[in-house]
């Protein structure tokens, strides 16, 4: 006889308890049930509280205060060649039609060689935090008479992209943001298939305005992301070029 049998036979429980005992199993079973599921969700708090206390470690590193001084100073004469612009944005496939994100656009310095680069089939889409920088830029686009800037107002943690891009750039922005990480995961569901983030910065300690290029590449792959290429060309200052893509 197999012992299901012989425990059925004698009205027994697998846990040592009857089957007579009727109505008192029952509310036995539904206690046993509540206390797993408190087990459970006390767990799965912890589970939550241990990420959410890593990831405010991770972003808890020092930031520089984001630039709310004269806009004018970034559209220095010889900058193009000191930065290699285009060759940038060769690297960052920017050409015509597609869409661009300047994230941290400050004076539009980009923003508007973007925009000639793409031409009027192609959007830019030059976001900001500071809205006296968006005032700047729209000012800007309606004297050089560009038709295909859209200034946005951003969040701290989220560039608030209104549709998907093809490229992204941080021109000398990174080192501003106090929640990179969030920024890069937030940022991931406006790219579209194969689009490219570039990051140009300095090295520096995160509040001296720059950030080693070690830190950014360890918080981009945290945020899902993988580098595609890392380049020192860039000038103005500047000490590297990363480009990168959602994994």
């Amino acid at each position: 006889m197999i012992v299901a049998d012989y425990v059925s036979e004698r009205g027994l429980h697998p846990l040592g308890l009857t089957w007579q005992n009727g109505p008192s199993i029952k509310i036995e079973c539904i206690m046993i049930k509540r206390v797993a599921l408190l087990v459970v969700s006390l767990l799965q708090f912890h589970v939550v509280t241990a990420h959410t206390q890593i990831a405010q470690q991770t972003e808890s590193r020092k930031t520089s205060t984001p630039y709310t001084g004269d806009l004018s100073i970034f559209d220095s004469p010889g900058r193009d060649e000191r930065l290699q612009i285009n060759r940038v944005m060769d690297i960052l496939a920017i050409a015509p039609g597609k869409t661009v994100a300047d994230i941290g656009a400050g004076s539009g310095w980009f923003t508007v060689r973007a925009a000639r680069r793409i031409g009027e089939a192609g959007t830019v889409y030059a976001v900001d935090i500071n809205p006296e920088a968006i005032r700047y830029i729209e000012s800007r686009i309606r004297k050089e008479n560009l038709h295909n800037v859209k200034p946005v107002l951003g969040k701290p943690d989220d560039p608030l992209l209104p549709t998907k891009v093809d490229a992204v750039l941080l021109l000398k922005t990174y080192h501003e943001v106090a929640q990179p990480i969030t920024l890069l995961r937030n940022l991931r569901r406006s790219l579209a298939s194969g689009a490219r983030i570039g990051v140009i910065d300095r090295n520096g300690n995160g509040e001296n305005h720059g950030v080693a290029r070690e830190v950014v590449i360890r918080e981009a792959i945290e945020a899902g992301y993988r580098l595609l290429e890392q380049d020192d060309f860039v000038k103005d200052g500047m000490d590297y070029f990363l480009v990168f893509v959602a994994k």
